[in-house]
């Protein structure tokens, strides 16, 4: 009998290696940003190719910063409409997360089969977008003691300055985000924030891409320089026998 073996696979891309012109040179994944759709099309297609996946099976988010979660089953012509997390126990599908500032998170239990991409900006994270994809991904089989985390590139609370009565409520709501920045000012570390929330919750631990989307010219800001594309976060479970 042959035994098929499931593997649970993450890439984070950076903002080099594709065809679009500035100011989303080059590799740009974003297609809601201004950007030459043709040029979009065919970085997305480098990206299937270059992670072994058709570029049929990547499922990509219209995120609308939400809290609202999808379960797919399998391929999508289009972007999974109004949505911020998407959650499957398919194999050989890649589940798509676009930012470029906020926290794309990558959730799996290898164990159960069961992944999920989230979209966490300071308004997700602070409505509660990951403990209901937990729940979610808790109803298809998941178990909160098996599922670990990755964190890719976000703007760090050493530069993501915010008003101090904005850094107060996401406080409120997301405890352990609220710090100050490098210049001695109110900011927000969100990942800080969901890192506390996901351990309190009870999963099995954090992993983070620890660098500064703002810093890193390897990388897309909003907050730095906009309009700009988008980097992607995508998780897989990938099969082989």
């Amino acid at each position: 009998m042959t035994q098929v073996v499931r593997r649970t696979r993450r890439v984070v891309t950076s903002r080099t290696g594709g065809v679009s012109a500035p100011p989303y040179d080059s590799f740009n994944l974003g297609d809601h940003v201004g950007d030459d759709p043709t040029a979009v099309a065919r970085n997305r297609e480098r990206l299937a190719t270059e992670i072994g996946l058709g570029p049929d099976r990547l499922v990509w988010m219209e995120q609308i910063h939400s809290r609202n979660i999808t379960v797919v089953d399998g391929p999508s012509a289009e972007p999974i409409p109004a949505t911020d997390a998407l959650v499957t126990t398919a194999t050989d599908l890649g589940l798509v997360v676009l930012t470029a500032d906020c926290v794309p998170i990558l959730l799996s239990d290898d164990e159960a089969g069961v992944i999920a991409a989230v979209h966490a900006g300071r308004v997700g994270a602070r409505i509660g977008i990951v403990p209901r994809v937990l729940d979610v991904m808790v109803a298809q089989g998941a178990q909160l003691s098996r599922i670990g985390a990755f964190f890719g590139p976000a703007a760090s609370g050493r530069q993501y300055e915010v008003p101090a009565a904005m850094a107060a409520d996401v406080e409120r709501h997301l405890p352990g985000s609220r710090t100050k920045t490098v210049r001695g000012t109110p900011g927000l570390d969100l990942r800080a924030g969901i890192r506390r929330q996901l351990l309190d919750a009870g999963i099995s631990g954090v992993a983070e891409d620890p660098r500064c989307t703002i810093e890193d010219r390897a990388l897309f800001s909003h907050r730095r320089e906009a309009p700009t594309g988008r980097i992607a976060g995508v998780i897989w479970m990938q099969t082989s026998r």
